[in-house]
């Protein structure tokens, strides 16, 4: 696979290389109360697991990519794309591509951190409530005051929170403790050293770096980062990412249909996934099963596009696979079956614009079963930058997990950011589930965090879309699992 250019430095890709830690590599307890029924067919030793696979796959005549191969291909292929300086108020959820440390102490002089008054400790030292200390008032500091105030013995100067200390404050009495004097104060109560008083360099030193490079911009760093004094700062662009859907048989949503067509929500669902997962997405109308359309339409896109998805168009040994036969011409892409259900055809490589074509050339085009066949392209792209696509299955729900798997990792991956993975917790199923031995499931499910619970839904069908709308979480199957019970403790991908 050639690797993208033109997208920054140096950068090793998270969990691309060893083993990388993906959904459901985790190793499954025994069910509860089963003891010597852990059979092969419900679990096996760590031994047995590879063979155990090895001679299903034998026996099924297939060859499977495990998922952790798969995405740690993904992730060695992503190049992070190159930082550029953007100001505060557009970088909320970008990553950052520098450390952002102190220019100087915060806060950057000493001040007040309670309205009331700046005292000597002793003058205030016998105050109570029964008997008051009253001083003169011989001045008022407001935050922002830049003048230069000092404090003589026997006296206090008023002033308000965040304000600049008087020369000579030894503690500050909360207005609360006082009758709010402006000429002269009663004071009941005793105030020690440093009562209220912030000091330079107390929240950071100079130097001290705030936020840390490969951070995920959320308000609180925003809010460091200008108490920093940066008004800008260095950040991976937001991903643009452009969505395709291919197939004849689909039709906007809100047109009219007949038999045999079916809207179409796989562009509009992967658009939505890749805004929550932060990008600026892109969705192009719908592609007709024919690769003179279906090219054009992925070539005019290359030039907006930092990922690439397309949905439909690769199944395994289909008729109309035109993504494929397009995807020839434009650059090096992997087509395999993958050990995962649902989506279990996938698709990733890199593409890059084809040379220009004349436009009687690509009128001439017609479509040839035999340019469909996997492996090199006939007319590789060349040698400018590429960009990553993903090519999905057309059924809504393989075409949903497999973004969720493999496409928002990807996503991270051009920030340099490792931590946009689904959040795994375990859960106690509520019923029994099956799962195809091999294979792992991926199955969608209902979470209560606050029990600790995951119910299995029915209608697992990865076209049964409605039920898609009705989880919040996926059940991870291991390959060597084929049915778990009620009350056994599975992982649990927790959907955004």
């Amino acid at each position: 696979m050639s690797e993208p250019k033109g997208r920054g430095g140096d950068w090793t890709p998270p969990r691309a290389k060893g083993a990388p830690a993906l959904p459901g590599q985790h190793s499954v307890s025994e069910p509860k109360g089963r003891g010597g029924d852990w059979t092969e067919e419900r679990g096996t030793s760590d031994e047995g697991r590879s063979g155990l696979e090895a001679a299903r796959r034998r026996a099924s005549g297939e060859e499977l990519t495990s998922v952790e191969d798969h995405l740690a291909e993904i992730l060695g292929t992503i190049v992070p794309l190159a930082p550029t300086e953007l100001s505060l108020g557009d970088v909320l959820g970008l990553v950052l591509a520098e450390d952002v440390a102190a220019a100087s102490a915060l806060p950057s002089f000493d001040n007040s951190a309670m309205d009331g008054y700046a005292v000597h400790v002793e003058d205030v030292a016998a105050a109570t409530e029964e008997n008051p200390v009253t001083l003169p008032v011989v001045a008022e500091v407001a935050a922002g005051d830049t003048g230069a105030y000092a404090l003589p013995p026997g006296t206090s100067i008023k002033i308000m929170t965040g304000a600049m200390l008087p020369h000579g404050t030894e503690a500050i009495v909360p207005v609360e403790w006082t009758d709010g004097g402006s000429a002269r104060v009663t004071i009941r109560a005793k105030a020690d050293y440093g009562h209220a008083v912030r000091l330079a360099g107390g929240d950071a030193k100079a130097g001290e770096v705030l936020v840390t490079e490969g951070t995920r911009l959320r308000p609180m760093h925003i809010a460091v980062i200008a108490a920093a004094g940066r008004g800008a700062v260095l950040v991976r662009p937001r991903p643009r990412v452009v969505v395709l859907s291919t197939g004849s048989e689909l039709a906007e949503p809100g047109a009219p249909i007949v038999p045999g067509r079916i809207w179409d929500s796989n562009s509009y669902m992967i658009a939505a996934a890749a805004q929550e997962a932060g990008c600026l997405a892109y969705r192009e109308a719908i592609v007709r099963d024919h690769p003179d359309e279906v090219l054009p339409a992925i070539e005019d896109q290359l030039a907006r596009a930092d990922l690439m998805i397309t949905t439909g168009g690769v199944s395994m040994g289909g008729e109309h696979d035109v993504v494929k036969a397009a995807l020839q011409r434009l650059g090096t892409i992997a087509f395999r079956k993958v050990a995962m259900q649902p989506g279990m055809p996938q698709g990733f490589g890199t593409i890059a614009a084809a040379p220009q074509v004349p436009q009687e050339e690509r009128q001439s085009r017609r479509f040839r079963r035999e340019a469909f066949d996997v492996g090199e392209p006939e007319s590789p792209a060349g040698d400018g930058e590429r960009v990553p696509i993903f090519t999905l299955p057309g059924n809504p729900v393989s075409a949903y997990v497999s973004f969720q798997v493999f496409a928002r990792p990807a996503i991270g991956a051009l920030q340099a950011y490792d931590g946009l993975g689904l959040e795994s917790v375990q859960a106690e199923l509520t019923g029994p589930l099956r799962s195809p031995p091999g294979r792992r499931s991926f199955l969608r499910g209902v979470l209560d965090r606050s029990r600790g619970l995951i119910t299995p839904l029915t209608g697992q069908g990865s076209h049964q879309v409605a039920t898609l709308g009705k989880a919040n979480a996926l059940v991870v199957v291991p390959e060597w699992v084929a049915q778990m019970a009620e009350g056994d403790t599975a992982e649990v991908l927790v959907l955004p």
